[in-house]
C-alpha cells in the first residue's frame, strides 16, 4: 500500500506561533491605548484571519475598532508580524524528527493554512521547515480557502500525492475541510482553538506530535475507531 499524502495545518499544529502573533497584536493594541491580551485570549482569536483577530481583540479590550481605521490597523499588525515572524515562534516538540520519518516512509507532505501565503512562506523558511513539504498553500494563493474542499484537492495534486489523503490540524476548520474533501483527519490537542479537540469529530486526537505516524498507520489500516 502506498504511503498516504499528509496535509498539515501550520499555526497551532506544526509551529507554536503564539508568542509572535501576540507580540504583533499587542503592539497595535498598546499603541491604541488598549490593554494587551494574553495567551488564553489567543485561542479565541487565531485562525480566522487578521481582520477578525483585530476586531475581536478590540471588543475584548473596550469599544469596537473604528471600521474606517481597520484596514490601517491590519496593515500595521501585518507589518509588525512580518518583521518579528520567528523571534519566538518554534516548531512544537518532535515536529522536525517526525516529518523526516514520514518523508522517509514515502509520504508526500504538504501545508494547508489560512495564514497569508507570504507570511506562511516566510515562517517556514525562517524555521527551516520548507524542505519537508512538496506543496505549501496559504491564504491568497487561490480565491478560496479552508474549509473549501477544492483547496484540499489542489494541495494533494500539487504535492504529487494521491487521494484519499489525511488532514492533520488543530481546529474545527481542519475537520470541516477534511470532511468536505472526503478525507480522514487527525487533530492535535495543544492548538489554539477554544473548543477541546476531542469534541470536534476527528478520526483521532493526540497531544503528542510524535504519535502522528502511528495514528496514520492505524487510520490507513482501518484499525482505529472514531476518537
Amino acid at each position: 500500500m502506498a504511503a498516504p499524502t499528509l496535509i498539515f495545518d501550520l499555526d497551532g499544529t506544526l509551529v507554536d506561533t503564539a508568542p509572535d502573533l501576540l507580540g504583533a497584536l499587542n503592539a497595535v493594541l498598546l499603541r491604541e491605548g488598549r490593554r494587551p491580551v494574553d495567551h488564553a485570549d489567543l485561542r479565541h482569536l487565531v485562525g480566522h484571519g487578521a481582520r477578525v483577530m483585530l476586531e475581536e481583540a478590540f471588543k475584548m479590550t473596550g469599544a469596537a475598532a473604528d471600521a474606517a481605521r481597520l484596514p490601517g490597523l491590519i496593515d500595521d499588525y501585518i507589518a509588525h508580524y512580518r518583521k518579528h515572524i520567528a523571534v519566538a515562534s518554534r516548531p512544537f516538540p518532535g515536529v522536525g524528527a517526525t516529518l523526516s520519518a514520514l518523508a522517509e516512509q514515502g509520504s508526500m507532505l504538504a501545508v494547508l493554512t489560512n495564514k497569508p501565503q507570504e507570511l506562511t512562506d516566510l515562517l517556514l523558511d525562517a524555521l527551516n521547515l520548507t524542505p519537508y513539504f512538496r506543496a505549501v498553500y496559504g491564504a491568497g494563493r487561490m480565491s478560496y480557502t479552508k474549509p473549501d474542499a477544492r483547496i484540499f484537492h489542489d494541495v494533494v495534486r500539487d504535492s504529487g500525492g494521491v487521494e484519499p489523503a489525511i488532514m492533520i490540524g488543530d481546529s474545527i476548520t481542519d475537520v470541516q475541510t477534511a470532511r468536505a474533501a472526503g478525507a480522514k483527519v487527525i487533530l492535535v490537542s495543544y492548538g489554539y482553538t477554544p473548543e477541546p479537540a476531542h469534541t470536534l469529530g476527528a478520526d483521532a486526537v493526540t497531544d503528542d506530535f510524535t504519535q502522528i505516524p502511528a495514528l496514520v498507520r492505524r487510520l490507513v489500516s482501518g484499525s482505529l475507531a472514531l476518537a
